[in-house]
């Protein structure tokens, strides 16, 4: 035992009198770290730095907070001058020798390890100070050839992050004498090109990114490396893991991508660990304390479902006497749905305020407005964008956004069966819509979380303090070249501001406002193709999915199958459109619209293709018809093809009933358009064979029932007003 003590204190004497490089107990403390880093104001990148540093134990201090920046805008230009005139001015105030200062960036820099692997990767360098490296030169080119050549790894000095004794950094920074926008990657390029300082100081660079990682010119090269419950960049052309990751330059974006995983925001074993940190609850609150929202509706284009829209608009979970009403509506066709709407609830809200189609101004300028009166009214305290063509099915999605506590949060929103949304996790090189590698797993829900992004549109929140302080420009949205929403992200981006969007929560849709036209009376029935799953919200009867999903299909007459199909909207709409039309035809048994001319039992009716909405008829048949027909006569499946489908119409002076027959198909469906009672008396239909009567048709409800040989019937008198049954020949 004593032998082995003296054999240990021999080898911690040989560790403090040789290299200390190969002796774990020489390992710089983690303790005599100092991290400094300049911020005069606290951005979303800041608090991300910080949230990175706290997760892995650095000491920070934070230089120039409340100061006013003049180190220029070095994103574009040379500047930066003011983070050395600061460093100076803190350093002098340091006396212990042995104290590591990590000078670095904030506002796009994030940490992926801790003090502990940073300072091993330090002393591996054996240099008294280490720079970050780049592959690419700035600001002077003519400088290229004084920079020592290396064997592998980059070769030039980049300013944003070094590490070294205190000393050394001292003496690196006392002779600096220059201006606050003077440029710091020049002055320290400068020394480091000046072989006497080089050596003096004992400075080296950081060649193969083992510790620092600038993006700018290696984003081909760098990857995410997911581990247990942790996410680092790996530099994969020098197969290492850097510590410290800067999006310095141009790669802002880039930043902001891996700082949605880097360390660990979001991990597979975790998913999101950030997102419910900093929230502003409201449950708290009373209704009167609720914060002011101007919500900005914009309608700028012919746009399918608008009436559901205001619908849903008036669900929304929040006090109305809290929200005021921007409405701008560009299209003289919706004009009506506004007005209805504020008819009937206008008053709900404590402000309304209605740009119309006669006013003549732009999206752009629309937009602007919007903005600008929450902007200049003090009491507002954020604006909520959303466009006329989004489907908001959340009716606490404004509670949501308000409680995220971001500048600017969009629910994320996707076009029913497609990849599309409302956000862009990427841009091209030309400032336009890029794939991210993830946008594909967060549309799809297969990551969830709160996403730092470039682009948002069609619905989204923002505080109204960052109108009054960062963007004061009116013209947000106007651009020579650009669509107004593109023109307001490059805007938000261009000041260095965040975007998020979350899938914390389902909120609803975006609709496609593709081939949408406007020359029937109601153009929504014609949207079956472009928007099938809002089609069905608003057309297809509410039991209808419950019905088919526990087979509470009804049987009034052997082999007649009775069943809910169509809402009471979709009725009232397939009659009005009809009664639109007007062009009834006489009930004779001469009848050119059908083959052969000769009609043997005539009825007054309009046929769909009169107006123009055979394809449409045939699609509803195939999804929602054809199923039940298939559940009802097992091992017969449907095309669902027609050669007749038509809207009948009875009435006591007109044509009262029909007379017994055979129907010309192998099934025929039967769907009543309005309801006995309310709309008419009598009505009906019967079976003769089995002497079975179907006398109180319910209005939405579909018969079912084979055509040919077995189910001869009759359509029993309608006495008093008129009866409406939309009718399909199907075979086979």
């Amino acid at each position: 035992m004593r032998l082995w003590t003296f054999l240990l204190f021999v080898g911690v004497l040989v560790c403090e009198l040789f290299s200390v490089t190969n002796c774990a107990e020489q390992r710089i403390p983690e303790k005599k770290l100092l991290v400094l880093t300049v911020a005069t104001k606290e951005t979303g990148g800041f608090k991300r730095f910080l949230r990175s540093a706290k997760h892995f134990n650095y000491t920070v201090k934070v230089l120039g907070r409340g100061q006013t920046w003049k180190g220029g805008d070095y994103m574009t230009a040379p500047g930066g001058g003011q983070k050395v005139q600061l460093l100076k001015e803190a350093l002098e105030e340091m006396k212990t020798e042995d104290k590591i200062i990590l000078f670095i960036d904030s506002y796009d820099v994030v940490f992926s390890s801790g003090p502990k692997e940073l300072l091993k990767k330090f002393q591996q360098a054996k240099h008294r100070v280490v720079f970050s490296s780049e592959s690419l030169i700035w600001p002077d080119r003519h400088l290229e050839d004084k920079h020592p050549h290396v064997r592998e790894g980059n070769r030039f000095l980049g300013s944003g992050g070094f590490i070294g004794y205190l000393p050394n950094i001292k003496e690196m920074v006392s002779d600096w004498t220059g201006k606050a926008d003077d440029s710091d990657q020049l002055f320290f390029t400068k020394i480091y090109i000046d072989p006497a300082k080089r050596k003096s100081i004992n400075i080296t660079l950081d060649n193969k990114c083992r510790l620092f990682q600038n993006l700018h010119g290696a984003l081909d090269e760098v990857v995410l490396k997911f581990e247990d419950g942790r996410v680092r960049a790996r530099n994969v052309l020098y197969d290492t893991l850097p510590v410290i990751i800067h999006g310095n330059g141009p790669t802002k974006l880039q930043i902001n991508y891996l700082g949605n995983y880097i360390p660990n925001t979001w991990t597979f074993e975790t998913g999101c660990t950030v997102c419910h940190e900093e929230l502003r609850p409201l449950t708290a609150l009373k209704e009167s304390e609720y914060p002011l929202v101007v919500i900005g509706v914009f309608i700028q284009q012919p746009t399918p479902f608008v009436s559901v829209f205001f619908e849903r608009l008036l669900k929304l979970q929040y006090p109305k006497d809290r929200l005021r009403l921007f409405i701008h509506c560009q299209e003289a066709h919706h004009q009506p749905q506004v007005s209805s709407f504020l008819k009937d609830h206008g008053s709900l809200y404590q402000d309304v305020k209605v740009i119309g189609p006669e006013e003549a101004i732009d999206a752009a300028e629309a937009r602007n407005l919007g903005f600008d009166m929450c902007r200049k009214n003090e009491d507002c305290d954020y604006f909520f964008s959303l466009d006329v063509e989004v489907v908001l099915k959340n009716e606490d999605t404004l509670k949501i956004l308000i409680e995220q506590n971001l500048p600017i949060v969009a629910p994320m929103i996707t076009r029913a069966g497609r990849l599309w949304s409302n956000f862009w996790g990427a841009l091209s090189a030309e400032g336009y819509y890029a794939r991210s590698e993830d946008y594909v797993d967060i549309v799809q829900g297969r990551r969830v979380g709160v996403w730092n992004v470039p682009y948002v549109s069609s619905l989204y929140l923002m505080e109204a303090d960052i109108l009054r302080s960062e963007l004061t420009d009116y013209e947000l949205f106007t651009s020579q070249i650009l669509d107004p929403d593109m023109a307001f992200c490059f805007n938000i981006r261009s000041k260095g501001l965040f975007m998020h969007v979350t899938n914390m929560h389902t909120f609803g849709r975006i609709l496609s406002t593709e081939n949408y036209k406007t020359d029937h009376l109601h153009n929504d029935l014609w949207q079956i193709f472009e928007n099938p799953v809002d089609w069905q919200d608003r057309y297809i009867h509410e039991n209808y999915t419950h019905m088919m999903k526990d087979k509470l299909i009804e049987t009034p007459c052997p082999d007649v199958y009775w069943f809910p199909i169509f809402s009471e909207v979709a009725c009232n709409h397939i009659v009005e459109e009809m009664e639109h039309f007007g062009k009834w035809s006489g009930g004779g048994n001469t009848d050119t619209r059908i083959q052969g001319g000769y009609e043997n039992v005539p009825t007054i009716d309009i046929h769909m293709n009169q107006i123009n909405f055979e394809k449409e008829w045939h699609k509803f048949l195939l999804e929602f018809v054809a199923p039940v027909t298939e559940k009802m006569y097992p091992g017969y499946y449907t095309k669902a093809q027609f050669d007749l489908a038509f809207v009948v119409r009875y009435k006591p002076d007109e044509q009262p009933f029909l007379r017994p027959h055979h129907d010309a198909s192998t099934f025929t469906i039967n769907i009543a358009l309005n309801g006995v009672g309310d709309d008419y008396q009598g009505g009906g239909c019967r079976f003769l064979r089995y002497d079975c009567s179907i006398s109180a048709p319910r209005k939405g409800w579909a018969l079912l029932h084979p055509g040919r040989l077995t189910h001869y019937h009759e359509g029993l008198p309608t006495t008093a007003g008129v009866r409406y049954i939309a009718v399909s020949f199907v075979d086979p």
